[in-house]
C-alpha cells in the first residue's frame, strides 16, 4: 500500500514541478525579458528545488539529517537524467530520425522512471 501512495504523490508533485518549471520560465523569459536559455536554466533550477522539497517531505518522507548531501544527490541525479534525456533526443531524432514529439514522449517516460529510481534507491534510501 505504501508504494501506491508514494507513486501517487510522486505523480502529483511531478505535475506541479512541471507547472513550476513553466511559470518560472515564462516569468523570466516573457515578463523580465531574460534570454530564453538563461530563463530555461533558472526554470530547471527552481523546479528541481521544488521537486526536492516536495519529494523529501511528501513523497519519500525523508528524515535524513544530512540535507546538503541528500540535496546534492538529488540535483546530481537530475543532472544525470538531463544528460540521458539529451543523449536520447540526439539518438532518436538525430540518428534514427524518429519524430520529435514521439521521441519526447518516449524519453519523458524513461526520464520520469529514471528519476524515481534514482530518488528511491540513491537519494532517499535512508528514510
Amino acid at each position: 500500500m505504501r508504494i501506491g501512495k508514494e507513486l501517487m504523490m510522486y505523480f502529483i508533485f511531478g505535475v506541479l514541478t512541471t507547472v513550476v518549471n513553466f511559470v518560472v520560465y515564462l516569468l523570466f523569459a516573457r515578463f523580465l525579458n531574460v534570454n530564453y536559455l538563461i530563463s530555461n536554466v533558472l526554470a530547471w533550477f527552481f523546479s528541481v528545488l521544488f521537486a526536492y522539497v516536495t519529494n523529501r517531505i511528501w513523497v519519500f518522507e525523508s528524515k535524513n539529517s544530512n540535507i546538503l548531501k541528500e540535496m546534492s544527490l538529488f540535483f546530481g541525479g537530475r543532472i544525470f537524467s538531463g544528460v540521458v534525456d539529451t543523449a536520447l533526443m540526439y539518438l532518436l531524432i538525430g540518428i534514427l530520425a524518429v519524430g520529435d514529439v514521439i521521441s519526447k514522449i518516449i524519453i519523458q517516460v524513461i526520464v520520469v522512471i529514471l528519476n524515481y529510481v534514482i530518488s528511491k534507491i540513491i537519494v532517499f534510501k535512508d528514510k
